[in-house]
């Protein structure tokens, strides 16, 4: 499949300068389409709805950006994708002055991506996301720690704040495993779609969860750690290094299971 960009309904044949400048205030979301359908579609579009209001003042309809969404997957040659929906506007006089605005949307459409092949080794940074429960377009701090992680030896950044307790990795959320239950860490992090639709899955399943502070002093007393995104579900974590030791974890049949049936426990809806 050919990758391309879509502004509103549109094709985009090039990208001008002054639509690069848009975007970097705005916000975004991404989802993995198979089949023509989505897992947590109705989560996706709540959330742009309720991040453009914080952000122009003025929501978006679902039914705008379904409509956006199919000419999509019309123009794609396959029913498999990945889509990417940056919400922006180049109205920035009447954004400073206050006036509502309805954003543009900029859609980009590439392959589906595939999960990640191997349990990452994360090293553990103090970060405290800007702006938090917006998936907004100030990314640069996510690339640069990543990066550090990368040149330290590790796959990923994994952030705690300045309290000591684990919050979220890069680009995804973070739950722990103990004796049959999910721990989700109590901080200031995305609320992730796939983090809420294995929320709303555990509870359909049976399964029980919390949210508490992860101390990065008790990491070594779960049996397991999972990062989710839309593309990993539930990625088990290999290692996490943090300032004084490094925790190793085994595979975890056992969790693995129950956060892969509660996710599979939320049927994808159709675009």
């Amino acid at each position: 499949m050919t990758d391309f960009l879509q502004l509103n309904d549109t094709p985009v044949e090039s990208v001008e300068p002054g639509l690069l400048r848009a975007t970097s205030y705005g916000h975004f979301t991404s989802m993995q389409v198979r089949g023509g359908r989505v897992r947590g579609l109705d989560l996706h579009l709540e959330r742009l709805d309720r991040s453009s209001l914080e952000l122009f003042g003025e929501g978006i309809p679902a039914d705008r950006v379904l409509s956006y969404l199919r000419l999509a997957l019309d123009r794609a040659d396959s029913a498999d994708l990945s889509i990417r929906v940056n919400a922006f506007t180049r109205e920035r006089a009447k954004l400073d002055a206050g006036i509502p605005i309805s954003p543009e949307l900029l859609i980009t459409v590439t392959d589906p991506l595939e999960p990640t092949p191997d349990p990452p080794r994360l090293l553990a940074v103090e970060h405290e996301r800007v702006v938090p429960h917006v998936k907004h377009t100030g990314t640069f701090p996510l690339v640069y720690f990543g990066r550090q992680a990368h040149l330290a030896g590790h796959d990923d950044a994994l952030f705690y704040d300045r309290a000591g307790n684990v919050s979220e990795a890069s680009i995804w959320n973070i739950c722990f495993a103990t004796e049959g239950r999910i721990v989700w860490p109590a901080a200031e992090v995305l609320p992730g779609i796939t983090m809420l639709t294995l929320r709303a899955g555990l509870v359909a399943t049976g399964v029980r969860s919390e949210t508490v502070p992860v101390p990065l002093t008790e990491l070594a007393s779960y049996d397991a750690a999972y990062l989710t995104n839309s593309i990993d579900p539930a990625l088990p974590v290999a290692s996490i290094t943090t300032p004084a030791d490094t925790t190793e974890y085994t595979a975890d049949s056992a969790s693995a299971g129950l956060i892969t049936a509660a996710f599979e426990a939320v049927p994808p809806q159709e675009i």
